[in-house]
């Protein structure tokens, strides 16, 4: 009785929320093809963008279709299904955890930012990239197998310049990786405050005409100076 009330659920939209589930989640195809009731090829080939381009996800979790625990339940446990929230009374507006719908317009820039968190963050594991860019694993592993169709035109950039994600976001998921790599959060942070400043100073001993101009020479554009252009001498 319970299996066949469980299966009269049904989503109201299931392709929307399979996009949503794909763009906010770490779940894998097979999970949420299960919970959504469409195939896992359909699934992969909405991750991909091959089919369903353009659609809006659908938030299960605002609509009362699932609850955040369930999901948080599933993401740990690949082998998981998700079950379908039962909606007798009307169901509280919760707010989802993640990153927002991201706009068609910036779907392109996902491949760059994936690509310099790979670069520069290796702590932040895949679960937490899907999570901070709106991507699925098997696009995080053709990147950093090279094996991505952009991969020649990939220009590493951080996901916050593009708007994919916040900065408290991204640190929140950057301390979250170093925590697990068993590495204090603070104390790498002021490792990295540290050399920066030690590159600053270096720097302005290196150049000390730099922090006198803010690091620009003005001395060809005063009177008297010698163009390279013409090698004559200004005449004041």
């Amino acid at each position: 009785m319970a299996k066949a009330a469980q299966e009269s659920l049904k989503l109201l939209m299931p392709k929307a929320t399979s996009v949503w589930l794909i763009e906010n989640t770490a779940l894998s195809f097979k999970q949420i093809a299960t919970f959504t009731g469409i195939t896992e090829i359909e699934v992969e080939a909405l991750a991909n963008e091959e089919i369903g381009k353009g659609l809006v996800g659908r938030d299960p979790i605002e609509h009362g279709e699932l609850m955040r625990e369930e999901l948080d339940r599933c993401e740990t446990d690949p082998s998981a299904s998700l079950v379908i929230a039962k909606r007798d009374l009307p169901a509280a507006k919760v707010r989802s955890k993640g990153p927002r719908y991201t706009p068609v317009s910036k779907r392109g820039d996902k491949p760059d930012a994936i690509a310099y968190i790979l670069k520069n963050n290796p702590e932040i594991s895949d679960a937490q990239i899907c999570k901070l860019v709106g991507t699925t694993k098997p696009t995080i592993s053709s990147i950093r197998e090279k094996s991505h169709p952009n991969t020649p035109n990939l220009r590493p950039r951080h996901p916050t310049e593009l708007g994919l994600c916040t900065y408290q976001e991204f640190e929140a998921a950057y301390n979250k990786g170093l925590k697990a790599a068993g590495k204090d959060p603070e104390t790498i942070k002021a490792q990295r405050e540290a050399a920066l400043l030690a590159t600053q100073d270096t720097g302005v001993q290196n150049n000390p005409s730099d922090a006198s101009a803010g690091g620009f020479d003005f001395s060809n554009f005063m009177p008297g100076s010698v163009f390279p252009s013409d090698g004559e001498t200004s005449k004041s």
